[in-house]
């Protein structure tokens, strides 16, 4: 740790009996968590938090689009980076701050919301809430914050928006993202046609439905998909975009929780695939019990389509080159962890 350092400001998922967290603290230095630090930020300015359980990645990066584009100059923080930017956050000028406004532990309750985007609400995290009325009352509280002078775009309130425009990023799920992102920006001032206008040109973000490159006539995309709703979503978009490719997905499970939480909800959601591959199920905010494991999922969906454990990205390289189609292949690599750094080793 730098002598000269004044501020630690680290993620949620960081413990806070973590050594140098402890550390910091005895030397008497302003610890925050990422969305504390964020909070105090927020406090300053106009602030449009983009909430929700699907999207807001997406959701938030077509506002901070739209709104630089329309001269609004906002300060943009996105839970990924932004392609043709190569950084997930964007500094203005100006007094908007678009913000990424994560559930997780209720971190987005440091948040002073002047306008309040919710994409959609659904079960997850369950690891810390007990159930999907316990995520509800988060955003709940989360409304609550919004002053009278301001507003909360949800579901019900951007799928009035038309759907006559067109995107770079494929999928029905892109296109519920670019219907809350031009209602956001019409209530700022911001005509929808010109909102549409502007989304033309939207190259997306690192990791959701990222196309990698081709190799042998066949398709690689990442994708960081890890919640059923999410896959699904991916996979049919790859489905509408490809039909006349076999669709391969890889995919990496993100916390034995969660795949114990939804086992049923996986399975449905990778069968979309014409075959899958399983890769070890990441843990990191827990302890493996060994329990649930890649081999046990693939089995499962193995009574759908085919499906196989993998244990590393060579072992899976020899998988793909096995594959027997008459067709060429649409390999999408899928999960929040390090799923993508296989992507450079199956491609080369």
């Amino acid at each position: 740790m730098e002598t000269d350092t004044e501020m630690i400001v680290y993620s949620v998922a960081i413990k806070e009996d973590d050594p140098e967290i402890l550390e910091a603290e005895k030397r008497g230095l302003i610890c925050l968590s990422y969305t504390q630090f964020l909070g105090e930020l927020s406090k300053e300015m106009f602030t449009i938090a983009i909430s929700g359980t699907h999207g807001k990645t997406t959701t938030t990066a077509m506002i901070g689009h739209i709104l630089r584009k329309a001269g609004l100059d906002p300060t943009v923080v996105v839970g990924s980076k932004i392609l043709g930017e190569n950084s997930n956050f964007l500094a203005g000028k100006s007094k908007y701050l678009v913000v990424e406004a994560c559930e997780y532990k209720r971190s987005f309750l440091n948040l002073s919301p002047s306008t309040l985007v919710i994409t959609n609400i659904e079960a997850d995290h369950l690891d810390y809430y007990k159930d999907l009325e316990d995520i509800k009352s988060a955003f709940e509280e989360m409304k609550n914050k919004v002053p009278k002078t301001g507003f909360v775009v949800k579901e019900e309130d951007y799928k009035k928006v038309k759907t006559d425009f067109d995107l770079l990023v494929p999928g029905k799920h892109n296109i519920l993202d670019a219907q809350a992102a031009i209602k956001t920006a019409e209530l700022l001032g911001i005509p929808q046609e010109k909102s549409k206008e502007f989304l033309k040109d939207f190259k997306g973000t690192w990791r959701r439905l990222e196309y990698k490159g081709e190799k042998d006539g066949n398709v690689f995309y990442d994708d960081y998909a890890h919640h059923p709703t999410e896959i699904s979503a991916s996979l049919h978009a790859l489905r509408e975009k490809y039909s006349d490719r076999k669709l391969i997905c890889i995919f990496e499970p993100h916390q034995q929780s969660r795949t114990k939480s939804f086992f049923d909800d996986f399975v449905n959601a990778l069968k979309i695939a014409d075959q899958v591959f399983i890769a070890p199920i990441l843990v990191t905010r827990e302890i493996d019990d060994g329990k649930t494991t890649n081999k046990i999922l693939s089995e499962a969906i193995n009574k759908f389509v085919p499906a196989f454990s993998v244990e590393n990205p060579e072992e899976l390289k020899i998988c793909l080159q096995k594959i027997n189609s008459s067709k060429p292949l649409c390999i999408v690599l899928m999960g929040a962890g390090n799923i993508y750094k296989w992507t450079d080793i199956v491609l080369s």
